[in-house]
């Protein structure tokens, strides 16, 4: 079958949006058995159940040096005891490079419709693969079928959508005929997209398709060869991504290794040896900053980063003070603060914030804020779907050192009873009152359900906190909340600057952590929190060259 034909009326109108950045979804979000079958649910759980405690063979990559597997569920504190194939730095890399060949030769028609029908096949694994996102970061079951699904499925497609139209945008070859006066000049030319080569996409913890599938699709659209090298923790959901990528590959005679799953542990990472194999010309990483830091200071490479941020809430007027509250307690609670676009610094005017209703003071809204924390947290059909589970220990570990900042405790963290998973790992937020001056506290990432009520001179000052933040320490999002226009310039002004994007004085159903794909430019590589955004075009023009050749016409 021409899978180009079959989904190009999907590729059409992912381009054209594009460039109009309105709503776009080819991936309902919804698990709605109208849309996806009455039974996909129950089916999709059962088939994660069939995997647990086996080897996971679905992968077309033959010869393994050895099986490994540490993944365990947040949910249950247990092993998922499923173990995957292995491979030696050097195997993954002959492998890719064998394959590389025959991928960048494929027409840029042939390499679209393979990889738009590998995201038809990864939709009818959507709920399999949120159980396995579940279980392996601690998200809800909402936010893990949604992520990991459909949500990174569209991440996926507006990758393709960027790389087709970069690709399509000159012409293969064209004459060139130049008047000379009596005669003319005349050449053929021909331009080719190359390329780069052999592209490493390093996974995380908490997002392990969400931040990884762009990359992917962005480099395999562009022809190169992929090694997707998944966190020790979080594996499962991306091997069930990649060995669908393998099914479509294989079933249109590409080599299934064009896209290879590279597994390791915790105590023997082959991380540093594959970025710095100098076959890898390619690397998209989603981590902390140091090692982000370090890939990008590799030479010979061209690096992709999503790294830690101090995201802020500018908080300077509003209409309604408890509505406000509401929406940043959900955004505090929502995965338990484990979101890259979490907030973190809230900056409070010393004079307080301005209502309708008179000024209300930074202590009163702090009491405000943790009343809606507190009853998101204690409604049973609510908060522990909404909060999930925490993925790694060392982040109830930060929550429990942060209760010993020198500030004030004006809500403290504690656990809650998860009436589906008694054992779960679980935290809630903690805020915590400081001042303006103690920078050493808020002038980095404090990853989780961690908050901090910054009390300044003005919303001047807060303004100028959250940008230095941003320029110094890097920031991924920023909310804002003020009813004066001229406020309203200042701050979309200054966090420009500092290449921050802001969500303005959200109430109800949508939150600053959100991010949609065709709309928002997700990270914008203009701060420390990373070098690179999705999607823009540089995101994939950077994955090939363009190269010439002429030849002058045959008389």
């Amino acid at each position: 079958m021409d899978f180009f034909e079959k989904h190009k009326a999907t590729l059409d109108r992912a381009v054209a949006a594009l460039h109009s950045r309105v709503f776009f979804a080819n991936f309902p979000e919804h698990p709605a058995p109208a849309v996806y079958g009455e039974t996909a649910d129950a089916d999709g759980q059962q088939k994660f159940k069939d995997m647990l405690g086996k080897k996971f063979e679905s992968l077309q990559q033959p010869n393994p040096s050895g099986w490994a597997g540490q993944e365990e569920s947040p949910y249950l504190q247990q092993p998922l005891g499923i173990s995957y194939p292995t491979f030696t730095v050097s195997a993954l890399i002959d492998e890719a490079q064998k394959a590389f060949h025959s991928w960048r030769k494929a027409s840029v028609e042939t390499r679209t419709g393979i990889l738009l029908e590998s995201l038809e096949r990864i939709k009818a694994r959507f709920f399999e693969i949120a159980y396995a996102t579940m279980h392996t970061t601690g998200q809800g079951y909402m936010m893990a079928f949604q992520a990991s699904g459909p949500h990174a499925a569209d991440r996926a497609l507006e990758a393709i959508a960027a790389g087709y139209e970069e690709l399509d945008r000159f012409p293969a070859n064209a004459l060139w005929d130049k008047p000379m006066g009596k005669f003319n000049v005349q050449l053929h030319k021909e331009w080719r997209a190359v390329p780069k080569g052999i592209s490493v996409v390093i996974g995380c913890s908490t997002f392990p398709t969400w931040n990884s599938v762009t990359g992917i699709y962005g480099s395999l659209i562009t022809g190169n060869a992929v090694i997707v090298k998944p966190h020790p923790g979080a594996i499962l959901p991306m091997a069930i991504v990649v060995a669908e990528i393998q099914r479509a590959l294989q079933e249109n005679g590409y080599a299934p290794t064009t896209c290879q799953l590279a597994v390791d542990t915790a105590e023997a990472t082959i991380t540093k040896a594959l970025a710095e194999h100098p076959a890898v010309k390619l690397i998209d990483f989603t981590g902390n900053g140091i090692f982000g830091s370090y890939l990008e200071s590799l030479p010979g490479k061209t690096v992709f980063t999503e790294k830690t941020g101090v995201n802020s809430v500018i908080l300077d007027s509003v209409d309604d003070a408890d509505k406000v509250a509401a929406n940043l307690a959900f955004s505090l609670c929502l995965y338990s603060g484990q979101m890259c676009t979490a907030p973190q610094n809230f900056y409070i005017p010393a004079a307080g914030i301005k209502t309708p209703a008179g000024t209300l003071s930074a202590e009163d809204f702090g009491k405000k804020l943790a009343e809606q924390i507190n009853g998101l947290v204690d409604n049973p059909k609510a908060g522990p779907f909404v909060l999930g589970a925490i993925q790694n220990k060392k982040t109830c570990e930060r929550v429990a050192d942060a209760a010993k900042l020198p500030g004030e405790v004006l809500l403290a963290s504690r656990v809650f009873e998860n009436p589906q998973f008694k054992q779960a790992r679980v935290a809630t937020p903690i805020l915590i009152a400081v001042d303006a001056t103690q920078k050493d506290i808020f002038s980095k990432e404090l990853f989780g359900p961690i908050a901090l009520l910054i009390k300044t001179n003005d919303t001047d000052a807060s303004i100028a906190l959250a940008q230095e933040m941003a320029l110094h320490h890097g920031a991924i999002s920023c909310g804002a909340y003020t009813t004066d226009p001229t406020v309203k310039e200042k701050i979309a002004d200054a966090m420009a600057l500092a290449a921050t994007p802001v969500s303005f004085n959200l109430t109800g159903g949508i939150y600053m952590n959100q991010n949609a794909a065709f709309s928002d430019f997700h990270v914008t590589g203009g701060n420390p929190a990373g070098n690179a955004s999705f999607t823009n075009p540089e995101y994939v023009t950077r994955r090939f060259t363009w190269v010439g050749h002429r030849e002058p016409v045959s008389k």
